[in-house]
């Protein structure tokens, strides 16, 4: 959006003029932009819920409607939407969102245009992000496909198979099971989250819910995400300068992933700056910034305990310790540890019940 100031609006052709709607979970967004003008064309900014009050009260008043989400993603942006009336959206958007919007099977057709030209390289751009896919027997197929050639270049339609929902179905809260955090993570019933913008992506150490936890002086520190947290731990404690200063740079990580990307690289670099106790209580810390977020965001407590009775997989294929791996083969601490969480809550209210108090 930075790069080219679109305008996002019908030209060369009369006729109906699409409300504009613009997805941003930091509202890392320029206060002067053309999709801020509301002559051109009504525009929707979807974000996070609390994500920069400043440029919010700034965008109003140039009649900019600003809707929060407690946890942006592409389906409940759509299940708004179909509330406003929006019943045909066309998505413009980069890899990441495109493939965020794939996997929350709200696409349904898909438009892509193929040009006589070659680019390559590690940082190339890509028309769909990381959807966990890697081979072609895994390829998302479309269907009714047809071909249009617009001068040189080739526009290719068509649309998606609908993918299966493989969710399984989530038991009463009033059940209140007690669930065995050892029980095997690749069992039924099982609820699986990876990336932070899917169903339950908000399990995620990467979900965009800001902690408020001591840091390496002691002092209350915001830090944005639990990751954040998590990873400056492996420094925090160490009595040597290089060390304050990566932990520095990741509580000053633009997002979860820089913060994770100099926290592996940096423990794999100067593994003597690492604490020497860390491979003990990496758990613990865990843990602890996992307790904290869900007990300040009451919304999130409620999702854990939706899922009673379930065991929950961090699906991912390449961490062996927090997640479960592709076959099941992980040990899936990061999914016993909210196990752990839930069942804790659930105790605590049923304690309550039993002596009669508010839960």
């Amino acid at each position: 959006m930075t790069a080219d100031d679109p305008r996002l609006t019908a030209r060369h052709v009369k006729g109906h003029v699409p409300v504009r709607i613009v997805m941003s979970q930091s509202l890392n967004l320029p206060e002067e932009a053309n999709l801020w003008n509301v002559h051109d064309a009504y525009t929707i900014v979807a974000t996070q819920r609390g994500a920069r009050r400043d440029l919010q009260k700034k965008l109003a008043l140039k009649g900019v409607e600003v809707v929060e989400f407690d946890m942006l993603n592409p389906r409940d942006v759509m299940s708004y939407c179909y509330d406003r009336g929006y019943l045909s959206v066309l998505w413009e958007c980069g890899g990441t969102l495109a493939a965020s919007a794939i996997s929350a099977s709200v696409i349904h057709k898909v438009y892509a245009f193929l040009a006589p030209k070659i680019i390559g390289g590690v940082n190339a751009p890509t028309p769909v992000g990381e959807l966990g896919m890697n081979q072609m027997t895994q390829a998302i197929d479309l269907i009714d496909v047809s071909y249009e050639q617009i001068d040189r270049d080739m526009l290719m339609s068509g649309f998606i198979q609908p993918i299966p929902d493989l969710s399984p179905v989530i038991p009463s809260v009033d059940e209140m099971p007690s669930v065995d955090p050892e029980v095997s993570p690749y069992e039924t019933n099982i609820i699986s989250f990876y990336k932070t913008w899917d169903t339950f992506g908000a399990f995620s150490n990467f979900s965009p819910h800001p902690i408020h936890m001591p840091d390496e002086n002691g002092d209350y520190f915001t830090w944005p995400t639990v990751e954040h947290y998590y990873q400056a731990h492996k420094f925090i404690g160490v009595d040597d300068p290089q060390a304050r200063e990566i932990v520095q740079e990741i509580k000053l990580a633009k997002s979860p992933e820089e913060a994770a990307r100099i926290g592996r690289t940096r423990q794999r670099e100067f593994q003597e700056l690492v604490r020497p106790d860390w491979d003990s209580i990496k758990i613990e810390v865990m843990y602890r910034a996992t307790k904290r977020k869900f007990s300040t965001y009451s919304h999130l407590t409620d999702m854990l305990l939706s899922t009673a009775g379930s065991v929950l997989v961090e699906a991912s294929p390449h961490d062996l310790f927090w997640g479960g791996g592709r076959e099941g083969e992980g040990m899936n601490y990061l999914g016993r540890l909210l196990m752990q969480l839930r069942s804790e809550i659930l105790g605590t209210i049923q304690t309550a019940v039993e002596v009669g108090e508010p839960a």
